[in-house]
């Protein structure tokens, strides 16, 4: 039996910051499993991470807490731009949250801008799918919504949608 405390530590809580936080909630016409394995494998995230005509060069994925996830944008003037952070929790096919605050091994980074929460739950056969970037101030959330967050990653998550849709179950 799992004590009330343990629980916690395994599974931390969240709520929702509008100063410093950002949100991205859809249902989509695929299933969690499907998605789970699109931002598991780095040959998927390649496929669609990030919004055309920008690419993804490069992805390295060490599934675990403390675990890299590493990858490389290329913009369509050529320019590589490299991210490189730790996963911090992961439940599969329902939750991933990752950050650049913390590097593999859980070293601290120069530059921390943002940590990553993905979360997914299923509906029928659909998936209500739930991106969450939470930032130290506001000033980075601002920075981030100005970057182009909710077009940046709404049209990752349709690229996300037509890509596993031309996966084996």
């Amino acid at each position: 039996k799992t004590n009330k405390r343990e629980k916690t530590m395994t599974s931390p809580s969240y709520t929702f910051d509008a100063k410093r936080d950002l949100m991205l909630e859809r249902v989509i016409d695929v299933s969690q499993q499907l998605v789970w394995r699109a931002w598991t494998h780095p040959e998927h995230v390649k496929h669609w991470f990030t919004p055309a005509p920008w690419v993804t060069t490069e992805c390295e994925i060490d599934l675990r807490p403390g675990g890299m996830f590493r990858f490389v944008m290329r913009s369509p003037e050529g320019q590589s731009f490299p991210h490189i952070g730790s996963f911090l929790e992961i439940i599969e096919n329902k939750k991933l949250v990752w950050t650049d605050t913390l590097l593999p091994g859980y070293r601290p980074s120069e530059n921390p801008f943002f940590t990553a929460m993905i979360l997914l739950e299923a509906e029928g056969l659909k998936t209500k799918y739930t991106a969450l970037a939470m930032h130290k101030n506001e000033e980075d959330r601002l920075k981030h919504e100005a970057m182009g967050f909710r077009e940046g990653w709404g049209k990752c998550l349709d690229q996300l949608v037509d890509y596993v849709k031309t996966l084996k179950k």
